[in-house]
């Protein structure tokens, strides 16, 4: 028996990414990231599905993620990889026509001696600081560079979840700067960019987070469920303790109910003090510490043993669960486990 389910809803990964391209206007591409398995929630699932809703350009982190975009998707649509092009993955950029976004010096250099007539992009740092050329590398570099055609110039924003930080209108400045005048395609905006508004559209953005239901995309529609199901239930007395390190101590008569699930399926320690799951409508704290298969809860004003729980659903979406244990929705989706028996709602058309 799998720890638990893990629902995804493929069409309303499809309605999030609509309601992104609405926001981007008709005279900008919206592309689709799908790096690090879809964000966890299945390459192989997703991408079909977006394909088949009209997205034609994709983002993936390496050369390999690239090459199984390409083997699930076939030879249509355009696949970037933000690594760039890496000291070993000229075969595989070959192979898989994966468009690498060179980000250094060396990686141009790499590209040109390599691959002379593949298809490239270039990435500036205009305040992030964590990829992309700064601007006197690109000064230095940029005859050189737009004179064998990139196929696209982009950048990052680093504040974008923050919508009145400065930095945003730092970064906007410095990216007209570096690329005002170029006849060449342009993108800043991944999830966050794209809710700024236009100014920061360009000629594409790539959201990612809220394409799976995340913040900063506050209206999209829920993508994840998980349900697990409960392995025990029993009863302790006033003093007795649950779980590791007596960390729990019953006040009063307990019921408690085991449910499957735990650190190694994505649902850290860092959870307690503060998390509950879900029996219908009805919120149960979880009580002693998450063990590594395993999470006790506190089940007494229950009418009924349950037979599963939910971790994530409409009460509690992936954000708020991981506001519970201090981390981000980007960390919570991409850390669900692999024992969680996969049910998808839709398909590619």
């Amino acid at each position: 028996m799998p720890t638990g389910t893990l629902h995804i809803d493929l069409e309303a990964v499809a309605a999030n990414w609509r309601a992104l391209d609405r926001l981007s206007g008709v005279s900008c591409e919206t592309a689709a990231v799908v790096k690090a398995d879809a964000y966890g929630l299945g390459l192989g699932q997703v991408a079909p599905r977006l394909i088949a809703e009209g997205v034609r350009a994709f983002f993936v982190a390496t050369a390999d993620e690239g090459l199984a975009l390409r083997r699930t998707l076939g030879p249509e649509p355009r696949i970037y990889a933000f690594y760039g092009h890496m000291a070993d993955d000229t075969p595989t950029l070959h192979r898989a026509d994966v468009v690498p976004m060179l980000t250094s010096i060396e990686q141009i250099t790499r590209h040109f001696e390599t691959l002379p007539n593949h298809p490239f992009g270039l990435q500036l740092d205009t305040g992030m600081n964590r990829l992309g050329l700064k601007q006197p590398e690109w000064e230095a570099v940029a005859e050189l560079v737009l004179a064998a055609d990139p196929v696209l110039l982009m950048s990052h924003l680093a504040s974008s979840d923050i919508p009145d930080s400065d930095q945003n209108a730092r970064q906007l400045a410095a990216f007209h700067y570096m690329t005002d005048g170029l006849d060449i395609p342009r993108s800043l905006a991944a999830t966050g960019g794209t809710l700024l508004g236009p100014e920061y559209h360009f000629d594409m953005v790539r959201p990612g987070i809220g394409l799976y239901g995340g913040l900063p995309f506050a209206k999209a529609e829920p993508v994840v469920s998980l349900d697990l199901p409960v392995v025990a239930c029993f009863d302790v007395e006033p003093g007795e303790t649950v779980g590791y390190a007596a960390s729990w101590t019953a006040k009063a008569p307990t019921r408690v109910a085991t449910v499957a699930g735990g650190y190694a399926d994505g649902l850290p320690r860092s959870l307690q003090p503060d998390m509950f799951l879900m029996a219908g409508p009805v919120a149960c704290a979880a009580i002693g510490r998450i063990s590594m298969d395993l999470i006790t809860v506190d089940i007494s004003h229950l009418d009924r043993d349950p037979t599963h729980m939910s971790v994530l659903g409409p009460h509690h979406n992936v954000d708020e669960l991981a506001q519970a244990c201090g981390t981000i929705g980007y960390e919570m989706l991409t850390s669900l486990g692999h024992r969680y028996q996969r049910r998808y709602r839709g398909s590619a058309i």
